[in-house]
């Protein structure tokens, strides 16, 4: 369950406002940050930050597919992904889901449905959960389809992806391999290779159909990108059709040729935490040391975010402004929402209420609903002048 909060100020914070870390109150009312004398509630002592903006995150997945022959409706997926997500300060979130030549739940059916299911939801999220389509680049044949989806869905934001090479070295080098990969698909060995076979086959057609596929979303006002960029040649050659986001780039020069020409790099954040990449990539520190990442994401990890702004600030990579802008206001920059990110008059009133002792995150406010709440500061918040004051249940 959720609350609306009535008009309130919070105060005795330390606020992340106007690029500073200060003493001073934040107001709410209606959703928006606002101004005025308002009832307040004592927050002494915690830090108050702007709501967690991820752009790609597919921890959803195992909400929905905990195990290969464990599915779940989607439904459950999403409550658990809306809660997942409110536990760890994320106001905005895009979910990755693939349309793949993988079929099972990365093909195009199964992200229709998918699509549909966050459209039935919505009226009942906690979070700004949107949908970050991950399209196949060997997906010649379902363009049309794709299109169509897009429209009819509102997807704003599709990342290329192309797993066809790994899939093409494992079917030679490690078949064992290759049928987990089917498992997960919900296909066998066999199936799932004459897939790899029939994609690869379609790879004449690839740049015609990206390029095709850019001038429809260019037409849509959609942002796309491109994921896993090994070189400086692919990001230049994404970056000329206009697949502007180089996300996840694996190694230093893709990164740097989308910093030359101002391409927004986005970096999983446990990455950050785990002190390096789990697949064996660029350390992702690495490219925040060199100025050449602008955002982090949560990729499989939702509290990965929070851990690595204060990772960065603790082991003295960046200040905590800064850190916490890889997170909060670089990301609203990057996709374009200019009513988020920061705290300031008249945007959504999405805050995170930090423990800066612990770290934890007390609370969570999304469009000034309260998502999550828990120990001291769900205390503060229901004594003092709050107590008097009926919260609105959703």
């Amino acid at each position: 369950m959720s609350f609306f909060l009535p008009p309130l100020r919070l105060t005795g914070a330390t606020i992340l406002r106007d690029g500073e870390m200060q003493q001073r109150s934040v107001a709410i009312a209606n959703g928006r940050i606002t101004k005025g004398p308002l009832p307040e509630v004592d927050l002494s002592g915690y830090f108050i930050l702007p709501g967690i903006i991820d752009l790609h995150g597919d921890a959803f997945e195992r909400h929905i597919v905990p195990r290969p022959s464990a599915a779940f409706p989607i439904e459950t997926g999403l409550r658990a992904t809306d809660r997942d997500t409110a536990t760890n300060g994320v106001t905005t979130a895009w979910m990755a889901q693939s349309w793949s030549w993988e079929g099972g739940h990365r093909g195009p059916d199964f992200a229709e449905t998918f699509l549909q299911a966050v459209e039935d939801y919505r009226p009942r999220m906690l979070s700004d959960l949107r949908v970050q389509i991950r399209c196949e680049t060997h997906t010649v044949g379902t363009r049309d389809r794709f299109i169509k989806a897009i429209k009819r869905f509102g997807v704003d934001y599709v990342i290329f992806n192309n797993h066809l090479e790994e899939a093409l070295h494992l079917a030679n080098a490690k078949p064992e391999e290759l049928a987990l990969w089917a498992k997960k698909s919900g296909s066998t060995p066999q199936e799932h290779l004459a897939r790899v076979w029939e994609a690869r086959d379609q790879a004449r057609d690839v740049p015609r159909h990206l390029c095709k596929l850019a001038e429809a979303f260019d037409l849509l006002g959609i942002t796309y990108g491109s994921h896993d960029d090994p070189d400086g040649d692919t990001r230049e050659t994404y970056s000329l059709i206009g697949a502007k986001i180089c996300e996840f780039p694996t190694a230093v020069a893709p990164a740097a040729v989308a910093k030359a020409v101002n391409d927004p790099v986005l970096m999983g954040a446990p990455n950050i935490v785990r002190g390096g990449s789990q697949s064996g990539n660029i350390a992702a520190i690495d490219l925040v040391q060199s100025d050449l990442c602008d955002a982090l994401v949560s990729d499989y990890y939702y509290p990965a975010l929070a851990q690595a702004a204060f990772y960065l600030f603790d082991k003295g990579v960046l200040p905590l402004e800064d850190a916490w802008a890889l997170i909060s206001k670089n990301p609203a920059d990057i996709l374009g929402l200019h009513d988020r990110g920061t705290i300031d008059h008249g945007k959504r009133a999405d805050l995170v209420v930090i423990n800066p002792n612990t770290r934890l995150i007390e609370a969570t406010i999304c469009g000034g609903r309260i998502t999550h709440m828990m120990g001291e500061a769900a205390n503060q918040f229901m004594r003092g002048n709050l107590q008097d004051q009926a919260l609105a249940a959703e």
